[in-house]
């Protein structure tokens, strides 16, 4: 299984509030389609628009994982994976069609599915899709969200 690093408050949109594209400025995934952590960087929250505020607070708040009190100053939980998502496609947004709200012009879309949130399991995240090591696949597997 790979797992992927995500800022909040966009990994907690990811497995708690419907956000089912994660934008990348080039295509991290290659070939690759299939199960991905989400792992919640411990690091400095993005900062949002308030376009995107509006987005997130619209995604229903009471199932972002957070999401609300941190944009009311909380912090928001980092240093955790907070699910599993399906990998389902990879495009640039001159493919796209229109794939998603979620999609930001001159970007890449990772077209996710299928989110399953876990109790966090704490991780040392790093750049790009990686593989998960085995003792953290053991503690997701345990969980009931891997296939």
């Amino acid at each position: 299984m790979r797992v992927l690093t995500v800022r909040q408050p966009w990994a907690s949109a990811i497995i708690h509030g419907g956000k089912d594209v994660e934008n990348r400025v080039r295509n991290i995934a290659g070939t690759y389609r299939g199960p991905v952590a989400i792992h919640a960087a411990a690091g400095k929250a993005a900062e949002i628009t308030d376009e995107q505020e509006a987005r997130l607070l619209a995604a229903d708040a009471d199932e972002l994982g957070g999401i609300a009190a941190w944009l009311d100053g909380e912090p928001i939980r980092g240093g955790v994976i907070l699910g599993v998502v399906d990998l389902v496609d990879v495009h640039s947004v001159n493919d796209c069609g229109g794939c998603s709200e979620w999609g930001e012009p001159e970007h890449h879309h990772l077209v996710l599915r299928d989110a399953r949130p876990v109790v966090p399991v704490p991780y040392r995240g790093a750049l790009g899709l990686r593989w998960l090591d085995a003792d953290t696949y053991s503690a997701l597997h345990a969980q009931g969200v891997t296939r």
